[in-house]
């Protein structure tokens, strides 16, 4: 199944982009009077109908639309950029196609990277949204500082993953189901004592991704794995 993207279906407009028409017409050969799924990343399908096979601006009229099936639990992801772009870029492929619902780049102590290409990271987006089938596109924020994050939370369930071997906390042990989670990942040289102790008088638990050395990317695809896996 081919999923097409037009997140202005709600405010009235019937037609894909350039670049989803080109897909829809020029690659998958579909043509008028064929029927075409498509999300508005906001939550719901449509299933249409092809009315104008104009490789530029594909009309349709809608049949159905479909509300993508409710969770019983959000999870928001809070990770320091990565020196390598194509590192965060994978992340968030990865994490959409798994399950997530906000992501927001997070400027710490030791980030190596202090901006993204967010156009990139969108269109990433999208892009796994759509190979996963689904109808939400997450939210993803530009950087913001560390602080901030950590003091304007309003998640009820809040976990700071810490490289510490005494630490016995394995984040699958002690998240509850259908919880609202904020994870905070940190740099390749991890959080500092003082974002650690800033998050910890904020009400976040410190917990444990495993006993291996995880990449930052590495490390938030795990927390999203678990989290995800507590709630399937």
């Amino acid at each position: 199944m081919n999923i097409f993207y037009q997140p202005l279906i709600p405010e009235g407009i019937l037609h894909l982009d350039a670049d989803e028409s080109r897909h829809c017409l020029k690659v998958l050969r579909k043509s008028k009077g064929d029927t075409i799924r498509i999300t508005d990343g906001r939550g719901f399908f449509y299933e249409a109908i092809i009315i104008d096979n104009n490789p530029a601006s594909c009309g349709f009229v809608i049949e159905h639309k479909i509300k993508e099936a409710p969770k019983n639990h959000t999870l928001h992801i809070a990770i320091s950029p990565t020196k390598n772009a194509e590192r965060i870029e994978w992340f968030v492929e990865k994490a959409v196609e798994v399950g997530v619902d906000s992501i927001t780049l997070l400027l710490c102590r030791h980030t190596e990277r202090t901006f993204t290409k967010a156009e990139r990271l969108e269109k990433v987006a999208i892009s796994a949204m759509k190979q996963s089938l689904k109808a939400t596109l997450p939210r993803i924020s530009a950087v913001i500082p560390f602080s901030d994050v950590v003091e304007k939370s309003t998640e009820t369930s809040r976990f700071i993953a810490h490289v510490d071997h005494t630490n016995p906390n394995h984040l699958k042990d002690i998240a509850k189901s259908g919880g609202q989670y904020l994870v905070l990942i940190g740099p390749e040289g991890d959080f500092s004592e003082e974002e650690l102790h800033l998050a910890l008088t904020n009400g976040f638990k410190k917990v444990s991704l495993g006993t291996s050395r995880l990449r930052t990317e590495t490390a938030g695809l795990a927390a999203c794995l678990t989290l995800n896996l507590i709630n399937s």
